[in-house]
């Protein structure tokens, strides 16, 4: 029987991964005049699901070391950032107490790095009601990518979900699919439903499987899933859930005769060696960004900033760049601001009028949504397949063919 021993192995793929980066890849951020910011704190906020069935909170701890890296180097013209970040343990009640406190009570000027499975749903329209934009590193609910006020720069779980389920069928051949995800409202059918849509458009057909993330039972779950005679299996899971269920299908041979993919959440650094071997060129996930590796200027910055300002336990992972990103772009809308007037309607405006965000380890520029009231600017996404305890990629940007995105795609249209 395969157990998993995912603390260890991260820190020793961390530990490598980190020993990659050459002395010349100091981390730059803000100002980078190597000077601490002493002036008036700005506050802002992050909500994260990370005490629960699995710990959410990547996105919101790389925004941190951005963050830090900032206060190290002269901070918003001056101001050092004071980033608060609550842990709504998997519960909207709680996510929404912890909005009142952050908004109401510290008087946040913005939300960003957010990661969380049910604090959109709480929070979004509380948000737009009090003029807070939330550029959150990873929105997952349907209700972060369809709120005035709240911008992830991840894709989303529908996306991402999809995004595999057509490589697979466009690589292989599959034509009937299992999709698997978290029985939370707006998340798991939201998810899974993008795949059922497109392959009733395409010649192919999909079932979904909804299951308790605090309490399911691996095995039960991928013989379920087994017993409709797939060609793949699609896990639309948090990372801590995912890899209970791919190790069951192992045990019963399952990943011999079945495709089987994953959202942008399987795609973390210590996936292939905790699989091992026998998932070596089985294991497709999908990338909401640039390849952890890739040695592009931005993505090495990310490593670095992580190097230097996070521990090794935070996961380099895709959530990780998420959060790294939607802190420099807060940075740099603000550091355009007048540090004496930076306030939540000065900040608001800034965040909202960012039309071309652009780095390396995005596809395409982001761009804030203003004009659709909604936002899923990155829809655009690579693929990788696990290949001697790391991970290849095997596909380029590719549009995602999702009808949900016909507004989008309209809009995109005329910033051409």
């Amino acid at each position: 029987m395969k157990h998993l021993i995912l603390a260890g192995t991260a820190t020793a793929v961390l530990a490598l991964f980190a020993g990659a980066a050459s002395a010349a890849d100091a981390p730059k951020c803000g100002l980078a005049n190597g000077q601490a910011a002493s002036g008036e704190p700005i506050n802002i906020g992050a909500i994260v699901s990370r005490t629960g069935p699995d710990d959410f909170s990547a996105s919101a701890q790389a925004a941190k070391a951005y963050f830090d890296c900032v206060n190290a180097n002269g901070g918003i013209n001056g101001r050092p950032v004071n980033y608060i970040i609550g842990d709504d343990q998997w519960n909207p009640e709680i996510a929404a107490q912890l909005a009142a406190k952050l908004v109401d009570d510290q008087k946040v000027v913005a939300m960003v790095g957010n990661s969380s499975f049910v604090e959109c749903a709480a929070n979004a329209a509380g948000y737009a009601e009090k003029g807070v934009v939330a550029i959150a590193g990873v929105g997952v609910p349907r209700e972060c990518f369809t709120a005035w006020t709240y911008a992830p720069l991840n894709a989303g779980p529908r996306l991402s979900t999809l995004a595999v389920a057509e490589h697979i069928n466009k690589t292989s051949g599959a034509k009937k699919f299992v999709c698997i995800a978290p029985n939370i409202p707006n998340v798991g059918a939201w998810a899974c439903d993008g795949v059922t849509v497109w392959a009733n458009q395409n010649g192919a057909e999909s079932s979904t499987i909804l299951i308790d993330p605090g309490s399911s039972d691996a095995t039960s779950v991928v013989l379920q899933a087994a017993s409709m005679s797939p060609d793949a299996i699609i896990l639309s899971l948090p990372k801590g859930v995912m890899l209970p269920v791919l190790v069951a299908a192992e045990e019963q041979g399952l990943h011999e005769t079945i495709k089987f993919g994953s959202a942008a959440s399987g795609y973390s650094l210590d996936v292939p060696g905790a699989l091992g071997p026998a998932w070596d060129g089985k294991f497709v996930v999908n990338m909401e960004f640039q390849p952890l590796d890739a040695d592009t200027p931005d993505n090495r910055n990310w490593r670095a900033v992580m190097d230097a300002y996070a521990g090794k336990d935070v996961p380099r992972d895709t959530f990780a760049q998420a959060g790294y990103l939607s802190a420099r772009l807060a940075t740099e809308a603000m550091l355009k601001l007048d540090p004496a007037k930076i306030e939540r309607d000065s900040v608001a405006t800034a965040l909202s009028e960012v039309k071309t965000f652009e780095s390396d380890i995005l596809c395409a520029p982001w761009y804030y949504g203003a004009e659709l009231s909604r936002h899923n600017a990155n829809n655009t996404l690579r693929n990788a397949v696990t290949d001697n305890g790391t991970w290849k990629t095997v596909s380029d940007c590719a549009a995602v063919n999702d009808p949900e995105l016909t507004d989008i795609r309209a809009f995109e249209a005329t910033l051409r």
